[in-house]
């Protein structure tokens, strides 16, 4: 098999000290390969290091062909275009500049042979549904999904040769999601992809698994790749049974042959004290019996080493993921206590039929009210104006203490530490009581005092989180954008569970549906950009 990506014992450690990777070796074949792994494993590492965003400290990374990378975060100026982010502004200058005219030779060196860049942009961004965004927009008035869709666009019209995306479908709604799903299907290059989107992860050609500093390879789609996962763990749970009965039976054969061994020597012992044998006999059969005693020790001593050996080897095949643990404040809303009172703006006023007379009809709320523990879901489209109404609740206030989670979780101060963070915002609080905390959301000894400018993604996620419920006072109302982005699936489960259990009134944004599904959602909210706020 031939090899399009090639890591070579490669190591990777932040300039703090805090090591990523080390001696890694992997390679990815062509197709389309699903890496996944929990947070913090080093997949999005791993994915700059391939892109040459990052360099390794020791060992190569050799890429056949052109690289085309789409991050985690894309970064964004908000005076940048369309057209900048597709990177073809220049182009475009050039074309502009030749069509008026100027037969400057630096046009012509610009253009090369694009001369159909612009029809081929908005054919990508059509094909992406992205047909109403003209190329002069700028980036600040986009949304994040639809920001995410352009700079796809971006990588397509290079039509690279290696094709990385990390977590390509955070904060697309479910529209734009589809048509990701058939771009992928249809990449003829190598896709490496990081997610934890199931339906993008069914489209891949195998898995690509990095834990614990190693990567493995399952042939695939992720059902394929679970499937093959639960049997290995079945048989590694039967083995580990096994082994276990195998230390407690050579434990119980140690013991009684001890025992006998004992009861030997108080025979022995006992015949030449009743001068049933002579002292001389006595004696011979006294060494005798030790040196057996001795071997017999020692060979059932090695026994059990041997089965605890087995013991600890079969352990250590069965998986013990390890899972944050939030523990939401105990904040309980009482039923009837109004939580917020939040004027909306009017919905945009439309006529029935051309030529009609014009009569506004309102079909959104006037105003939204919250009251007790309520958890209401917010849909929408991209662009629909989801996180501005999430930021609007915040600057008008609530009744409640609020607090709130940004897609993109820019609450954080990259130039503190995780520990250095949370104090920020609990200052009553002891150090102990704050490691303690960081604890349960995996952030334990000197992972505490990792810089938050050097966080994975899903780590930034527990980090702010952390930061957030640890906020004095604790919040009596959460307002959640798209909180399972960057999540693996493992604590995508936990999440859940927590905000199961909360008892505070909840807002979450989110085009995951069966993630809200888990949260015994009481109303159901849709955002258009048209009929403004309105039940679902």
């Amino acid at each position: 098999m031939s090899f399009s990506i090639v890591i070579d014992h490669v190591s990777f450690g932040w300039p703090d000290g805090t090591k990523v990777l080390d001696g890694l070796d992997a390679a990815f074949p062509a197709g389309r390969t699903g890496l996944i792994g929990v947070n913090g494993s080093g997949k999005s590492t791993l994915l700059k290091l391939i892109a040459r965003e990052l360099a390794p400290s020791r060992g190569s990374v050799s890429v056949s062909g052109e690289v085309g990378y789409l991050p985690q975060n894309v970064p964004l100026k908000a005076g940048r275009t369309v057209s900048d982010l597709l990177e073809i502004s220049r182009t475009r200058a050039a074309l502009h500049a030749i069509e008026a005219g100027d037969v400057a030779e630096e046009h012509f060196a610009a253009v090369g042979d694009d001369w159909d860049v612009e029809e081929r942009a908005h054919a990508e961004l059509d094909r992406l549904g992205l047909g109403h965004v003209g190329l002069d927009r700028t980036v600040g008035t986009l949304s994040g999904g639809e920001t995410i869709m352009v700079a796809l666009a971006a990588q397509l019209l290079k039509r690279p040769d290696v094709l990385l995306l990390d977590e390509p479908t955070n904060n697309l709604d479910l529209d734009a999601r589809r048509r990701l799903y058939a771009a992928v299907g249809a990449w003829q290059g190598v896709l490496l992809v990081v997610s934890h989107d199931r339906t993008l992860l069914d489209l891949v050609d195998q898995i690509a698994e990095l834990r614990e500093g190693t990567v493995r390879m399952y042939g695939g789609n992720l059902t394929a790749y679970e499937e093959q996962v639960a049997a290995e763990q079945e048989a590694a749970e039967r083995t580990v049974r096994t082994a276990g009965g195998e230390v407690r039976r050579q434990q119980r054969e140690l013991v009684e042959a001890r025992t006998r061994i004992d009861r030997g020597l108080r025979t022995g012992r006992k015949a030449y004290e009743n001068k049933k044998v002579p002292k001389i006999v006595a004696n011979g059969l006294k060494r005798k019996a030790q040196v057996t005693a001795g071997r017999q020790r020692t060979l059932h001593l090695e026994k059990l080493e041997e089965a605890r050996e087995r013991l600890t080897e079969a352990e250590q095949a069965v998986r013990d993921d390890a899972e944050i643990r939030i523990e939401l404040p105990g904040t309980e809303v009482p039923a009837g206590r109004t939580v917020l009172t939040l004027p909306l703006d009017p919905p945009r006023r439309e006529r029935d039929e051309p030529g009609e007379a014009e009569e506004s009809r309102v079909a959104g709320l006037e105003t939204l009210v919250v009251r007790g523990p309520e958890r209401i879901a917010l849909l929408g489209p991209n662009g629909s104006g989801k996180t501005t109404l999430l930021k609007r609740i915040v600057e008008h206030g609530a009744h409640v203490p609020v607090r709130y989670l940004p897609q993109r979780l820019d609450l954080l101060d990259d130039g503190l530490s995780v520990v250095d963070n949370v104090r920020a915002v609990a200052p009553s609080a002891s150090v102990n009581d704050v490691r303690a905390r960081l604890a349960r959301f995996l952030f334990r000894g000197e992972r505490v005092n990792q810089a938050a400018g050097t966080l994975s993604g899903g780590e930034r996620f527990r980090a702010t989180l952390a930061a957030l419920l640890s906020a004095e006072p604790p919040p009596q109302l959460l307002l959640l954008d798209e909180p399972t982005n960057n999540l693996d699936m493992a604590s995508v489960r936990q999440l859940a569970q927590a905000l199961s259990a909360y008892r505070g009134a909840l807002v979450v944004a989110s085009h995951d549906v069966p993630f809200l599904e888990t949260l015994g959602i009481t109303r159901w909210l849709r955002q258009d950009r048209d009929e403004g706020l309105a039940e679902s």
